[in-house]
């Protein structure tokens, strides 16, 4: 299998990784007030902001959406979608903005797909999402003018063109070939974009022999996916850190 050449020593990277993941802090006996974690200043690079703490993950199941699109260049499509996502589990109490409140978001998303049929085709997607402004609930209007909102897209833009050309290792898909317990898997590790660092990528989206596996995430413990076994996962694993070169 290819593997790509990287600039500095297999060594370091490899400790970049490991250094990467944090340990988990053993949760405390004492009831929180999560309303108020919630609502609580914090800081981030040097960013003010309240909500949900930095590092944190929702997961969503999404019901029977529409997804419309039209070709408009031969390379260029517009699309919409409109569907109610549900949370996979429940908030906890006190948690979260009034309902009513808005968000609007610019979503840059890689899809990746493969058709099966004359009417059905897998679909992956990784990317991120940033906030341009947002509605409170006792509010009609945005918290930042049409004005704002499209200065600020054209500065996450400008932003995320310098990031990739800097480190471009960032949109290179991770091809996956090997046998493991006499089967053969082949499939694609798409990088989660913020989770590169100097030229590692520590969390790739795994999809193998058409079928969507999960997130592979360097941990304090090694390489993990849940809901997978490790044996599996040592086996993609194993293609990942050859890709990087960090044998």
């Amino acid at each position: 299998m290819a593997t790509t050449t990287l600039t500095r020593k297999p060594a370091r990277k490899a400790a970049k990784v490991a250094r990467a993941a944090k340990p988990v802090k053993a949760a405390k006996a004492v009831k929180k007030d999560v309303s108020r974690s919630y609502n609580a200043f914090k800081e981030f690079d040097g960013q003010h902001y309240t909500g949900m703490q930095v590092g944190r993950s929702h997961k969503w199941n999404y019901d029977k959406g529409v997804w419309r699109e039209t070709k408009v260049t031969p390379d260029r499509w517009e699309l919409t979608y409109s569907v109610i996502k549900r949370r996979a589990g429940h908030a906890p109490e006190g948690s979260g903005v009034p309902i009513g409140t808005g968000y609007h978001w610019f979503i840059l998303s890689h899809q990746y797909v493969e058709k099966l049929n004359a009417n059905d085709y897998t679909t992956s997607m990784v990317g991120l999402k940033f906030k341009l402004a947002h509605k409170r609930a006792s509010k009609d209007t945005w918290s930042a003018s049409d004005t704002a909102q499209r200065n600020k897209l054209i500065e996450i833009l400008r932003g995320l063109i310098d990031e990739l050309e800097r480190e471009p290792e960032k949109t290179v898909p991770v091809p996956l070939h090997f046998v493991h317990k006499e089967k053969d898997y082949k499939g694609v590790a798409i990088p989660v974009i913020s989770s590169c660092v100097d030229g590692v990528c520590q969390q790739l989206d795994v999809t193998l022999n058409k079928k969507h596996v999960g997130v592979l995430k360097y941990t304090r413990n090694g390489w993990r996916i849940t809901d997978t076994p490790q044996g599996l996962v040592n086996a993609i694993s194993a293609q990942v850190e050859e890709w990087y070169n960090l044998n």
